[in-house]
């Protein structure tokens, strides 16, 4: 029929008629199941939802005392290639997070907590100040709290909110170092000890890969100094001190006079 085949929906009724004619002795078991559920009869393929993004943002005449809200819509193009596949689905806080984490890229290292009690947690926030009640500060706050003046604010713009945004939150993150650095302080004047420093546990660590690494030298220096030695018939001289090492007593040689 034309360009269409439609060989696989009658798939059913041919074997059907094969067993009629004698060809099987018996059905196969997915006879009964293809009648239960037939497949689809649609030969048209449909495009896939679209996933606009939308910006909502308040304008304000200098004339006018009253901000008005104009939405501005992004449709995504698409490939002649990618027709039917599923779109994307982008919302307009994703370049603002990628912004602030190219920006703030240890902010990506510290933990997050990223457990819900009831999975509509976000409907509590109020993005009026960047700092939530039982949310920790960090990046997603600040895109929060810059989307939030974006669509508040008259006449905002990307730089103007990302700056306040970023001011409110370094103020608050300096507030949480001087709360910490008190509280430790704190604890060790009423006989509080703490372990030693990540700087202390880095060095250790170094010190002790350098002298691996001093052994390991030292061993390659010696089997280096053999390889070198062995078609001349020189014996081999054992690998001077490094200057790093620990000092040893040498006596030099004094020759005898005649």
């Amino acid at each position: 029929m034309g360009k269409y085949n439609f060989s696989a929906l009658r798939v059913r009724q041919t074997v059907i008629n094969q067993r009629a004619n004698g060809k099987f002795d018996k059905l196969p078991e997915w006879v009964d199941v293809i009648n239960q559920i037939p497949p689809s009869q649609v030969v048209v393929r449909n495009l896939p939802q679209r996933h606009p993004i939308v910006s909502r943002r308040l304008k304000q005449k200098p004339e006018s005392t009253n901000p008005r809200i104009k939405d501005k819509v992004y449709d995504q193009p698409i490939k002649p290639s990618r027709m039917f596949q599923p779109l994307p689905i982008k919302f307009e806080e994703d370049k603002l997070r990628s912004n602030f984490f190219r920006d703030h890229p240890w902010e990506l290292a510290r933990p997050r907590v990223v457990v819900e009690s009831s999975g509509k947690d976000f409907e509590r926030y109020d993005w009026s100040r960047i700092q939530q009640p039982g949310k920790q500060l960090d990046g997603e706050s600040v895109v929060q709290r810059q989307l939030w003046l974006l669509n508040n604010v008259p006449n905002m713009t990307k730089g103007n909110a990302y700056d306040i945004a970023r001011r409110e939150f370094y103020l608050l993150r300096q507030r949480q170092d001087i709360e910490r650095r008190v509280a430790a302080e704190e604890a060790e004047a009423t006989g509080a000890t703490f372990g030693p420093l990540r700087l202390d546990i880095g060095m250790e660590l170094e010190n002790e890969e350098y002298e691996r690494w001093k052994a390991w030298a030292r061993t390659e220096a010696q089997a280096e100094l053999q390889k070198t030695a062995m078609p001349t018939g020189i014996q081999a001289a054992e690998p001077a001190q490094d200057s790093y090492g620990p000092e040893e007593n040498i006596e030099e040689e004094v020759p005898q006079s005649a």
